[in-house]
């Protein structure tokens, strides 16, 4: 099965134009706007090593305080499928995290784990390289397409994460969004398949609806963020799920 429309690589904001579509991708496309606000609010107070795992391009690198802490990217040696060629990282086998057991203070793991046909191994490791008291941060999709086909294996419920985290000391797991913000979501991919027809000789046909429709894109997202703010919907249907763990 193929995949017409597959997720942009997530860049960090190091550059003027990197910056822009970061910020962009952040205001429209909700799935990383509420990834990103509970990196913000985890990542800038760390100290010690922070490990992000499966970091491809280090979005979240410049929220890391360089001054107390350090960052170390990780990702599986076979990342290029994704469409990730990151040479700023270090690659391991997706399987045994190169750190030895009790030596790292913090990590990150953001949309990962439903891309391991088994996701359990990669979870042991964290909890074993993780220090006593260490904390960690882990982020799934809940309502979420098809994407890097064939390589998406799950959607998680609350109840299927507290056991796959029941090694460590404190789990919590937190909703994204709510079915209000997900309905937003959906609308927002379906328009932007109107920007990106499966053949570009369709563009002709679909820009005119897409222009037609942009006050309704700018209204949904309006909504989007209202949604977020106000905590409008149901969070028994949520964008995605963070589990907030300590050791």
């Amino acid at each position: 099965m193929s995949e017409h429309f597959q997720p942009p690589a997530h860049t960090p904001p190091d550059t003027f134009i990197h910056w822009v579509l970061f910020y962009a991708r952040v205001g429209a496309d909700f799935q990383v706007n509420t990834v990103y606000k509970h990196m913000r609010i985890f990542l800038p107070g760390l100290t010690g090593r922070v490990v992000d795992v499966g970091a491809g391009e280090c979005p979240y690198r410049h929220l890391v305080n360089d001054e107390v802490a350090e960052y170390c990217g990780i990702d599986s040696s076979d990342a290029e499928r994704f469409g990730y060629n990151n040479t700023a990282v270090t690659h391991f086998d997706g399987e045994h995290i190169p750190y030895g057991t009790s030596s790292i203070d913090h990590f990150i793991c953001t949309e990962v784990i439903e891309h391991l046909p088994d996701p359990q191994p990669i979870i042991t490791e964290m909890h074993r390289v993780l220090k006593p008291g260490g904390t960690g941060v882990v982020t799934v999709p809940w309502s979420a397409r098809f994407h890097y086909i064939p390589y998406d294996y799950h959607r998680f419920t609350p109840t299927t994460l507290g056991m796959l985290f029941s090694a460590f000391s404190s789990v919590k797991i937190e909703p994204r969004g709510t079915d209000i913000t997900v309905i937003v979501s959906k609308i927002m991919v379906a328009y932007l398949r109107l920007l990106a027809p499966k053949q570009r000789s369709a563009l002709v046909v679909t820009i005119f609806p897409a222009l037609l429709f942009v006050p309704v894109i700018i209204l949904c997202v309006i909504l989007g963020h209202l949604s977020l703010l106000l905590n409008l919907g149901s969070t028994d249907d949520p964008l995605g799920y963070t589990v907030w763990v300590q050791k």
